[in-house]
This record gives C-alpha cells, structure tokens and sequence, in this order.
C-alpha cells in the first residue's frame, strides 16, 4: 500500500471518534476530496461501475511488490461528492492487497462498524455493493497466474 493512502484502521479509528451521523457523515465527503482526480480519458464505459444511481469510474492496477507478490491499487472518481467519500473508504478497505486478501475481506462488516450500513439510502447501499462486486470481480481475473 502507499504511505499516501489512509489505512481501513485509521479510517474505522477516526469514524468511532466522531459523535453522529452528520460527522461522519461530513467526514465521508471531505474523504473525497482526497482522492486523486481521473483524466477525461479514464472517464469511460470500460472504467465505469454498472449498477450505481450515481456515475461511478473505477480504475484496476495491478503492481508486484518487491517480493515478486501482485498487488491492486484502486482509483476511482465518481459525480457525486458522498459517493466519492465511499470511494476513498474501499480504497482504504482494499488498496494494496492481495486478490487473495481481497477477496477474503468482509466489506459489509466494515462497513457496518463504522456505521455506514444504517445511514445510507437503498440506492446508495446497492451502489455500494456494486462497487464490492466490481472490486472483488477485479481481484478474481487478477488472481490467476494467466493474469501476471
């Protein structure tokens, strides 16, 4: 993982520190401020998330490690701003891992730790999903050796 990413305990850290929803719920869109923004050319069908009210782009990359070990790092962009606050807390949750660990991760438990289960519409829970299904699909076709 890079340094300049926030980790998922940081991220369920600073939520417990917060009081209410509408903390956390502020703090979720100042997370998307953080992310890096996406060209005009990596706004495409191919990057975009199905499944979303909002438009969601998620970008795939896959780097070895030092040890030889394949690692996917995450971008991703979205027109909404709390949308894009859930952008950047699955980038914490799954950004550096292996496919291997990615898959073996219980999005929806941390999700619900840091309350965002209860607090967020239908439409934006099954967004949400959408974006678990894209990243955890991702990490399924990286995780064959064909994939290297």
């Amino acid at each position: 993982m890079k340094r300049d990413e926030m980790s998922i305990q940081e991220l369920i850290d600073d939520f417990a520190f917060l009081d209410d929803w509408e903390d956390r719920y502020r703090y979720v869109i100042e997370l998307g401020k953080t992310l890096q923004p996406l060209s005009d050319a990596e706004h495409n069908a191919t990057n975009k998330v199905e499944g979303c009210v909002s438009q969601v782009w998620l970008i795939t990359e896959m780097e070895k490690d030092e040890s030889g070990t394949r690692r996917l790092t995450f971008r991703g962009d979205s027109d909404a701003h709390i949308v894009r606050g859930l952008i950047a807390i699955l980038i914490a949750l799954y950004s550096g891992q292996t496919p291997d660990d990615i898959l073996k991760i219980d999005a929806r438990a941390v999700f619900a730790e840091i309350g965002l289960n209860e607090h967020l519409s239908p439409q934006r829970s099954n967004g949400l999903s959408a974006m678990v299904a894209r990243v955890q699909h991702d990490a399924r076709v990286l995780q064959s050796p064909a994939a290297s």
